[in-house]
């Protein structure tokens, strides 16, 4: 199958022309400029008017996520369908060792979750949830199947949560390897006393949620994964970064040299605590924004915004990790503690986030880099993934700048009951969705021969930056 895509602006991290996108075999297999013949096509694509990037890495997802007493309700078919429709043509998501089990264990199932049902391509990341002698030599296996990267946890007493110490010899271990160590760095032990507390005063209302959880929580955890690894000299990726103080401490490790690396989403760029309120008489609607770290103050939003434009944040990833209001965040009704935490995503992100190029907050090679290329270097894609360039995948998006878009409930394909964005409309959205060269999303509707278990396992390098 031959496709050629004519005319588009073809947008890079670093560039912008215009030239026509071969496709073949899977591949990209030529630019060149506007008209010149490369023999027939099975399948042109006019793109005047519209650019052609490389298919957005969503680089933290949780499908079919066990948490809280549920699932996540999206699973790696459902998921990945949403995720094609939002121009995002790969996501790598997290594989979780059980407390006393070992990481091959949780790589056979998060394996099986996904073989025969991901749309697009996928890989794993590692969540560990202790470092024994044995975990620790586990990982050199998990690096030569492709999951390169770990994460660990400051929060979560009981079920995530590492100390210290295990976290300072999982990074040496990675250092030894040529993994990356990735950080939820929020202090959680003193929020559980912050939970408990407000619960006996009789606070359980969903505002509540970031209320217990403050911004120095997640700067103190932040400060301290960046100690531990430049003890350990290694890399450190924090994911998920909410606020300025923790933003901070990012960019303060950076001006001295530091490897160290963080994403932020959509949510801590678009919503605020507010949103946990709810609305008059309806304090409830407040646990639809339930995630962490907890929504803050509308006023960080310009701080993570100047961090994407100023490359102290490199990342944005969605933490895509749904739960119905109806069933599941209904776990919670009459305690916060027991909302499940997280929030749908994965469509969205690339929408929103053309918003920030549209408002000037980035440009658009900025919304190229923090969308795909930068996820593609830092996690062991690149070359593959990440780039629109002879040999690349042909994962490859036409996104039309004047193409609005409503979002919501009737108008995405997440398996949710909400969404965080009901109603706001966004100023482009992708016209055609290439998956290998495969077109699987044409005008918001999925024409792609097959659909279930057409994506394949991304085995990643190890960290080269």
């Amino acid at each position: 199958m031959r496709t050629v895509i004519k005319g588009g602006t073809v947008v890079s991290a670093s560039d912008s022309f215009v030239a026509d996108v071969w496709l073949e075999d899977g591949k990209v297999s030529a630019l060149v400029a506007p008209g010149t013949q490369l023999g027939a096509a099975d399948q042109t694509i006019d793109a005047t008017g519209q650019y052609v990037i490389p298919g957005g890495i969503d680089c933290h997802t949780h499908m079919e996520m066990p948490f809280g007493g549920t699932t996540a309700s999206d699973d790696f078919e459902t998921g990945t369908i949403a995720a094609a429709h939002g121009g995002t043509t790969t996501i790598v998501d997290f594989a979780i060792q059980s407390k006393g089990s070992s990481m091959r264990a949780g790589l056979d199932a998060w394996h099986a979750k996904a073989e025969g049902k991901a749309a697009i391509d996928y890989g794993f990341h590692m969540i560990m949830t202790e470092a024994t002698p044995s975990t620790l030599e586990e990982m050199s296996a998990m690096i030569r199947e492709g999951v390169t990267s770990f994460k660990m946890f400051m929060a979560y007493p009981g079920v995530f949560l590492v100390d210290d110490q295990q976290i300072f010899r999982a990074m040496l271990r990675a250092g030894e390897l040529g993994g990356l160590i990735t950080m939820h760095a929020e202090i959680g032990l003193p929020i559980d006393v912050l939970v408990q507390r407000a619960l006996s005063q009789g606070h359980t209302a969903p505002v509540y949620h970031a209320l217990t959880r403050p911004e120095i929580a997640e700067a103190t955890g932040t400060e301290r994964a960046i100690a531990l690894a430049e003890m350990a000299k290694v890399p450190v990726y924090m994911v998920h970064l909410s606020a300025q103080r923790a933003l901070e401490r990012v960019m303060e490790a950076r001006d001295r040299g530091l490897p160290a690396y963080a994403e932020t989403c959509p949510q801590y760029l678009f919503l605020n605590e507010d949103h946990l309120r709810g609305e008059p008489g309806n304090e409830w609607k407040g646990a639809g924004y339930v995630a962490t770290p907890a929504l803050r103050p509308a006023h960080h939003h310009e701080h993570l915004w100047r961090g994407l434009r100023n490359y102290d944040l490199q990342v944005v990833a969605t933490d895509h990790c749904p739960f119905c209001m109806k069933d599941q965040k209904e776990l919670g009704k009459n305690d916060f503690s027991k909302i499940p935490n997280g929030m749908p995503g994965v469509e969205t992100r690339l929408h929103l986030l053309w918003e920030g190029v549209t408002q000037g907050k980035i440009s658009i090679n900025r919304f190229v880099e923090i969308t795909s290329t930068a996820p593609a270097k830092i996690f062991g894609m690149y070359g593959k993934k990440g780039v629109i360039a002879p040999g690349a995948d042909a994962d490859v998006v036409v996104w039309d700048p004047k193409r609005k878009k409503t979002l919501g409930v009737d108008t995405l394909h997440m398996r949710i009951d909400y969404s965080p964005f009901e109603g706001h409309t966004v100023p482009g959205s992708p016209s055609h969705v290439f998956s290998r060269g495969d077109l699987v999303v044409q005008d918001d509707k999925w024409v792609g021969k097959t659909k279930r278990g057409r994506g394949q396992f991304v085995r990643r390098g190890t960290f080269g930056l």
